[in-house]
């Protein structure tokens, strides 16, 4: 290889590339020729210092410029090097690394503190009433969570004495394991990442710094909700560590299925089944609500399969309250059955009288 190949051939990029294009071909190079997934080959260990070194220069925009008006002459005006190893390539580029291959660069210098951890997440399964997720309602639930020890406040050491920094990982939590070139950070081991050690344990909850608990938890449920709906409660969940949140308590609802209505959206929808004089003759009769008992006008000659609704008689919107839905009702006309001698005479005459009516309409249409 020689140090004079143009640093965007290197890369296969255009000299009118962005930032985010170079970087972008860089990573597919280091990824391409990275020694970890190339052990033994000098090929690809000198192709990835070659695309190192292109990467540092293109990705300054002053060194960038020189390269482009002198080529490698104006570098090495400025000062600029090539690198002495993998140690050199390592530090400049610990972004790319730690993004791309998931592992750290750092050699020595100061380690991270103790990770802040954010409290877990709890779920809670709650079976509403088809009216109760109409109309919204309070109600309490019992979880059961972690709650920051009472008696050592967390410290998880008894009154009086103090948590001894892990003399492993020095108090962050976390050791470091050397890979090849690199160096994976890992949770400590002997302090399982709280970075201290627990010499005297709390009697109470015996070093945890918090014990379980049951606790009764207030709800109040919108009006309108529906199941799959999830509801949320920041600081409900699980106690965090080291200063971290606590964790949210999701309450999944589920509605149970009435015997009478089915939801569509913020509609209700039920059947509602009247007698064949009922249909023929029109009738007012009383359907149930979600709000109780309501008068209906069945209009004459009705069908079955025709709709009748309740403007505004459904279920409020979640989001908005003053929107409700409608209740529609679907009319099914009966059939009457186990009619008795007199009852198939009259529909025997009624049948006559309609087979009359059709003829003389027929005869009337043909006679114009």
């Amino acid at each position: 290889m020689t140090d004079k190949r143009c640093y965007y051939d290197i890369l296969e990029v255009g000299k009118e590339a962005s930032a985010d294009e170079i970087k972008t071909a860089y990573r597919k190079k280091a990824f391409k020729f990275h020694p970890d997934k190339n052990p033994g080959n000098k090929e690809a260990e000198e192709k990835f210092k070659e695309a190192s070194k292109a990467y540092e220069v293109l990705r300054d925009t002053e060194k960038r410029r020189r390269y482009n008006q002198f080529g490698h002459e104006g570098l090495n005006r400025t000062g600029f090097s090539d690198f002495k190893g993998f140690e050199d390539i390592v530090s400049g580029f610990g972004d790319i690394f730690e993004d791309f291959f998931g592992f750290s660069s750092q050699r020595g210098g100061k380690r991270n503190a103790p990770r802040i951890k954010r409290g877990a997440d709890i779920r809670y399964d709650l079976t509403l009433t088809f009216q109760q997720a109409a109309f919204g309602t309070n109600t309490e639930i019992n979880i059961t969570k972690d709650e920051t020890c009472s008696g050592c406040y967390g410290s998880g050491c008894k009154p009086g004495a103090q948590p001894k920094v892990c003399f492993k990982c020095g108090g962050t939590g976390q050791v470091d394991q050397r890979q090849g070139f690199f160096t994976l950070r890992m949770e400590c081991s002997e302090c399982a990442g709280h970075g201290v050690i627990i010499d005297s344990p709390c009697g109470k909850c015996r070093g945890r710094g918090k014990k379980r608990i049951d606790k009764t938890v207030s709800l109040k449920i919108p009006a309108g909700v529906y199941s799959g709906a999830r509801l949320k409660l920041s600081g409900e969940g699980e106690p965090g560590e080291n200063g971290g949140s606590d964790g949210v308590l999701y309450v999944f609802i589920n509605v149970e299925p009435h015997q009478y209505f089915k939801r569509e959206n913020n509609d209700i929808i039920c059947s509602v089944a009247i007698s064949f004089v009922q249909a023929s003759l029109g009738d007012t009769i009383k359907v149930e609500t979600l709000k109780g008992e309501k008068e209906l006008k069945i209009p004459e000659g009705i069908q079955s399969g025709d709709i009748l609704r309740f403007e505004q008689d459904g279920i409020p919107d979640i989001r908005n309250r003053n929107i409700k839905g409608d209740q529609i009702m679907i009319i099914e006309v009966k059939t009457p059955t186990k009619l008795n001698a007199k009852q198939k005479k009259l529909l025997k005459e009624f049948e006559k009288l309609e087979s009359k009516k059709l003829s003389n309409k027929i005869k009337k249409f043909l006679n114009k």
